[in-house]
C-alpha cells in the first residue's frame, strides 16, 4: 500500500467519523487524511455514505462524532460565523453543478464575490476575477448567458469556475462525472487536472466512475460500510484480490 506521510501536516483529516440516522449507521469512524497538492478520491457504492461525508466536511450535516480539521480547525467545533468563513477557504463542485437558474452565468459567479470580496486580489475588478475564472475553464464567452442555454458540461464547467473563483486551496468534487457523456466526462477530468496545475490546489473526489479515479487520483480510498475499507493508488487497488475490492473495478 501507498506509504503514510507521518512526517507531514495534512491539508485536511477526518478522525473517527460516526454519523447515524435512526438505526441506520452510515459512518462507522470514517478516516481520511488529504495532504498539500494531492488528488485524494474516495469511491464508494449508492448508499456507502459518500454523499453524507462530504455534508459533515462543508458543515451541512453535523456529525454524531468524531473530527474534521482544516487549516488545524476542528469545524464541528466552530460557529456558524466561523464555519461560513473557513468555507470560503474551500471550492466546492455540488453534484449536478447546482447553478441559480435565475442568474446569468457573470451572476452565478459574481454571488460569492458579492459576499466574499476581502478575500479576493484587491487589484482587480469583479468583471477581471469572473473573466479569469471563465477563461480558466474555456468558456469565457458564456459570461451572459443563462444556465438553460449550456449543455450539461458547460454547466459543470461554470460551476468549476465559481468554485474557484476565490481561488481557495482546496476544492471538493462531489461526482464531478455524474449524468455526463463519456466524452464530455473526459473533458472535466483533464479539465481538473489542469485546475489543480494552475491553482496549485489539494483535491477530495468523490466518484464512482472508475475512469475519472484511474485518471486523476494520486491516492485512493474505498468507503465500505461506513468505514475506509482500503487505500491505496489506484493500480494497487485495482489489482487486489480481495472481493471487496475487486467489486469496485468489474466492468
Amino acid at each position: 500500500m501507498i506509504k503514510t506521510k507521518d512526517n507531514i501536516q495534512p491539508v485536511l483529516e477526518i478522525k473517527d467519523l460516526h454519523k447515524s440516522f435512526g438505526t441506520n449507521h452510515v459512518l462507522n469512524g470514517f478516516n481520511l487524511k488529504l495532504y498539500e497538492g494531492e488528488n485524494l478520491v474516495v469511491m464508494g457504492k449508492s448508499g456507502s455514505g459518500k454523499s453524507v461525508m462530504i455534508k459533515c466536511l462543508v458543515g451541512l450535516l453535523e456529525a454524531d462524532s468524531g473530527s474534521i480539521t482544516i487549516k488545524n480547525l476542528d469545524i464541528l467545533k466552530l460557529g456558524r460565523k466561523e464555519l461560513d468563513v473557513l468555507r470560503t477557504e474551500i471550492g466546492f463542485l455540488f453534484q449536478g453543478s447546482a447553478l441559480y437558474d435565475s442568474m446569468t452565468v457573470r451572476e452565478n459567479l459574481e454571488f460569492p464575490l458579492r459576499r466574499n470580496r476581502d478575500k479576493t486580489d484587491a487589484t482587480k475588478t469583479d468583471e477581471e476575477l469572473v473573466i479569469e475564472a471563465l477563461q480558466n475553464v474555456g468558456l469565457a464567452n458564456t459570461i451572459d448567458l443563462m444556465p438553460a442555454e449550456l449543455s450539461g458540461g458547460m454547466q459543470r464547467r461554470v460551476a468549476l469556475a465559481r468554485a474557484l473563483i476565490l481561488k481557495p486551496k482546496i476544492i471538493l468534487y462531489d461526482e464531478p462525472t455524474t449524468g455526463l457523456d463519456p466524452i464530455t466526462a473526459k473533458e472535466i477530468i483533464q479539465l481538473m487536472r489542469t485546475i489543480q496545475k494552475t491553482y496549485k490546489t489539494s483535491s477530495l473526489i468523490i466518484t464512482h466512475d472508475v475512469d475519472c479515479a484511474r485518471v486523476i487520483s494520486n491516492r485512493m480510498i474505498l468507503l465500505v460500510d461506513g468505514i475506509n475499507y482500503a487505500e491505496g493508488t489506484f493500480k494497487e487497488l485495482s489489482t487486489s484480490e480481495d472481493i471487496k475490492i475487486k467489486a469496485f473495478f468489474k466492468n
